[in-house]
């Protein structure tokens, strides 16, 4: 349940049966109406704005609506006090037996507790990752990755049906100089001396690998055929050995996604002429010509005739060309292509997950899809920005894998793939991150998986200890204990962070933001921790106590519920909860 949306239910029940009284006006917008959390704890558990958002149309004052409607709230009988605050805000407090219904509710639900169907119907594609096909992921992909995924599994909890995509950039120059760069490889397999590579290939030695594909498939009978054909025949297997190297990069991380689309392939199936005359037949491709680009003299610039889409009409700084003077489609021209196919395959909301170096890029294709729907949001670009890699504080540069970078893969295999995961999701995606592999293993409250993780392994200490202890701590039994004992501030705060849970998960779905999963669950393990602490100061909130087994059993269903709410969290996030540390 998220109790916010509960409380609202019960505050619109009010206000329609005030209606229905003939106290107040039938015809109201209720969609203003909403429960939120007081700024101030004391003042209650939810704070309303009804009286505040509806006085106006209801033709009253606000705070004498909400005298009105606080009376008829307070008779519910989930409702201890109704309080009216400042201008016209009511403040409701729960009754105590409020509560321990919650807690009933996360053992029942166990890891699903959170479960939403705010999403039920929608379907949404996430593409992420999307690195040209070129080399192994480097660590600024990870963080693109990890992100996605964490996304999808979010969108999933809160009811969406999610395709999980990846985008093959096949096509265009990039693959060509992949493609001469294993025919460098090759030689070198067969026996010849390359020297330095040269600039503008790529120099990393897993393209080594490539090469000995092609000098074992080929031989030098390669090198004898038409330069082009060398090129394509090197180009398209090491496109598909990269790929292969990419998806093991991915599956170390725990990503396996559902679709994997080549723009090759987009183009060969006629997609983009299909796309083009969508946008045509609303009068969105012309015939123009170009400014020159900010910064150039007009004496440097060529104007010339254009295919151009009225990307300015949709908020974009000018209008994009589609065509490039040699007749072929823009980069642009095949993303607005698979775009429209993402969109027509029935996912209604499309969210890309780009690196920040592809900022400037997301107005044109924001305008293509509201030029092809209609709709100003159908279309959700995510910036990630960058990672510094750090050892100690000092910044790690080079690779041995890539020769240039540092791969993802190295990362994952020095600090594992659950630590990984969760400090990528320690920063709002659009924050700038450093990754310092050795505070990323430190056993210490300021390394946040290691907080994270301790609550969750010392819960399942205590639940074993418990069970040595002959106390049933099985989720249905503990159901059953008397979890009115919990009557300490710090287990009733404990309580009513873990009940926050479903109204989180639905929030930050709808804002496209899984780091406040991690946010919450540091929250979550601090709480949990001071009342442990508490516990060791005083002998009477011990989790354990030989003498007194209803306590102890309402401990352990507290206890319990944590171990569910965390697991469900991380589960969020793609990180195996620890069972002891």
């Amino acid at each position: 349940m998220n109790y916010f949306q509960h409380f609202r239910t019960i505050a619109l029940d009010a206000i329609a049966s005030l209606q229905a009284a003939g106290a107040l006006t039938a015809d109201l917008d209720l969609s203003r109406v909403a429960a939120e959390a007081p700024r101030d704890a004391s003042h209650g558990d939810v704070a309303l704005n009804a009286a505040m958002v509806l006085a106006k149309a209801a033709g009253q004052k606000p705070r004498e609506l909400a005298m009105l409607l606080a009376a008829r709230l307070a008779q519910h009988p989930d409702i201890e006090q109704a309080e009216v605050a400042g201008p016209g805000f009511i403040n409701l407090t729960a009754r105590a037996a409020f509560w321990p219904a919650r807690l009933r509710e996360i053992l029942a639900a166990g890891e699903a507790y959170g479960d939403s169907t705010v999403g039920q119907g929608k379907t949404v594609n996430v593409e992420y990752v999307s690195a040209n096909p070129t080399g192994p992921l480097h660590v600024g992909h990870g963080r693109g990755a990890v992100f996605g995924d964490a996304l999808a599994a979010l969108l999933e909890k809160a009811g969406h049906t999610v395709v999980r995509e990846y985008y093959i950039n096949d096509a265009g120059a990039q693959v060509d100089v992949l493609g001469q760069s294993a025919l460098l490889r090759a030689r070198e397999a067969l026996g010849g001396t390359i020297g330095e590579i040269p600039a503008g290939l790529y120099p990393g030695d897993y393209l080594v690998p490539v090469g000995q594909a092609l000098a074992e498939a080929h031989g030098a009978e390669l090198f004898a055929k038409p330069e082009a054909e060398q090129v394509a025949i090197a180009r398209d297997l090491a496109i598909r050995m990269m790929l292969d190297l990419i998806r093991d990069d991915l599956a170390a991380v725990g990503i396996r996604q559902d679709v994997f689309t080549s723009e090759r392939a987009i183009v060969a199936a006629g997609r983009v002429e299909a796309a083009l005359r969508a946008l045509e037949d609303k009068g969105l491709v012309y015939v123009g010509v170009l400014e020159p680009p900010k910064g150039m003299r007009p004496d440097d610039w060529e104007e010339r005739p254009q295919t151009l889409f009225r990307a300015s009409d949709f908020g974009d700084d000018v209008d994009r060309p589609l065509r490039k003077s040699d007749g072929a489609w823009t980069y642009f021209a095949t993303d607005i292509a698979y775009h429209f196919d993402k969109y027509s395959r029935g996912s209604e909301t499309l969210i890309d997950v780009w690196g920040a170096d592809h900022g400037g890029y997301v107005k044109r294709v924001a305008a293509a899809m509201q030029g092809l729907t209609g709709a100003r949001d159908t279309l959700d670009v995510k910036l990630c920005q960058l990672v510094r890699v750090l050892r100690d504080g000092e910044l790690v540069r080079m690779s041995k894998r890539s020769g240039d970078f540092i791969t993802l893969r190295e990362v994952v295999d020095e600090v594992g793939k659950d630590v990984l995961r969760f400090i990528m999701l320690t920063r709002k995606n659009d924050a700038p991150l450093d990754f310092d592999l050795a505070r990323a293993v430190d056993q210490s409250r300021d390394n946040p998986v290691f907080y994270v993780q301790y609550a969750h392994a010392r819960c399942r200490s205590v639940l074993r200890h418990a069970a040595d202890e002959g106390i049933d701590v099985t989720p249905a039994a503990l159901a059953q204990s008397d979890l009115g004992l919990l009557t300490d501030s710090d287990e009733a705060g404990l309580i009513k962070l873990m009940a926050g849970w479903p109204r989180l998960v639905e929030q930050a779905a709808e804002v496209h933001e899984p780091h406040r999963i991690a946010f919450y669950l540091q929250d979550l393990a601090a709480n949990f921790h001071q009342l442990w602490n508490k516990g060791r100061e005083d002998a009477t909130l011990r989790f354990i106590q030989s003498d007194q087994l209803a306590a102890t059993q309402a401990r352990m269903a507290l206890v319990q519920g944590v171990v569910a709410v965390i697991g469900s969290g991380l589960k969020v996030m793609g990180v195996e909860p620890a069972e002891a540390m």
